[in-house]
């Protein structure tokens, strides 16, 4: 355990300090507050701004969308489900399949769709590609810790005469609240860092979408796009727009132990 948590810290560190290396000398606050401008893929000014605003975008509306889908499920596999109930079990090996699906899969199915429907490249195409790769990361989180809510829990509701409904939010839900939000941060931090299923979906643009019709960029492509330049100076931008989204992750990864602390107050279990 010793030999496995110490090789987990020194890569960590290494991934870390190798793009604060590389970006922190070309990172500054035009960087963060500006868009692109004219030649900005070259060398010359601009910022990632719009990256920024895009990544946050997708991620957040791909979250509210997994989560108005995950949780409806994952309650009805939990309460009117038997426990052992074959369809409850095709339902979640359906969940882990889904799991290990490459993302750049989702991104072609994303495309795929959007040519059936007549979407184009768009925020909310982005939104919907990434809300279903999200979604089985944010189901079965969810689905694994309401597994552990006693059943006396349950049947103590019914007993005081609350239907199911009234047990699953006011009971279940209350329960499980910090690994809901839990697994919600989980899912925004996948999303946030995902280029594969986006790259076909969202576009790419120099602006800050408007409208949901409108393309978006994202963090990751822009990285992609500026790592492919051959100019050092731009990929040296490359780096600093990972440290921003490396900063990212680790402000929700913060955020969602202090959900987790403030919530687990309301546990039982």
């Amino acid at each position: 355990m010793y030999l496995s948590t110490a090789i987990n810290v020194v890569l960590l560190c290494s991934v870390v300090l190798a793009v604060i290396y590389r970006g922190f000398t070309s990172l500054s606050w035009e960087m963060i507050s500006s868009v692109p401008k004219g030649g900005y893929y070259l060398g010359k000014e601009g910022g990632v701004l719009n990256a920024i605003i895009g990544s946050l975008y997708l991620s957040a509306g791909a979250t509210i969308i997994s989560m108005l889908m995950a949780l409806p499920l994952v309650l009805y596999l939990n309460l009117y489900l038997k426990h052992d109930s074959k369809f409850a079990a095709s339902v979640r090996l359906s969940l882990d399949l889904l799991w290990g699906v490459p993302s750049i899969v989702y991104g072609a199915f994303g495309f795929t769709l959007m040519m059936l429907i007549g979407l184009k490249t768009s925020l909310l195409a982005g939104m919907l590609t990434l809300s279903i790769m999200i979604l089985p990361i944010i189901a079965r989180a969810m689905d694994e810790i309401m597994r552990t809510v006693p059943a006396g829990l349950v049947e103590a509701s019914y007993a005081l005469g609350a239907t199911r409904w009234e047990t699953a939010f006011k009971v279940v839900v209350k329960q499980t609240l910090p690994a809901i939000t839990t697994a919600m941060l989980l899912g925004f931090g996948r999303a946030i860092g995902d280029a594969a299923s986006v790259i076909f979906t969202s576009g790419y643009t120099d602006r800050i979408p408007t409208s949901i019709m409108k393309p978006a960029a994202s963090l990751p492509l822009s990285i992609f796009f500026q790592l492919g330049a051959p100019i050092p100076e731009v990929q040296n931008r490359a780096y600093a727009a990972a440290v921003i989204l490396t900063v990212i992750i680790l402000i929700i990864s913060i955020i969602s132990r202090l959900l987790y602390r403030k919530y687990a107050k309301n546990q039982i279990i």
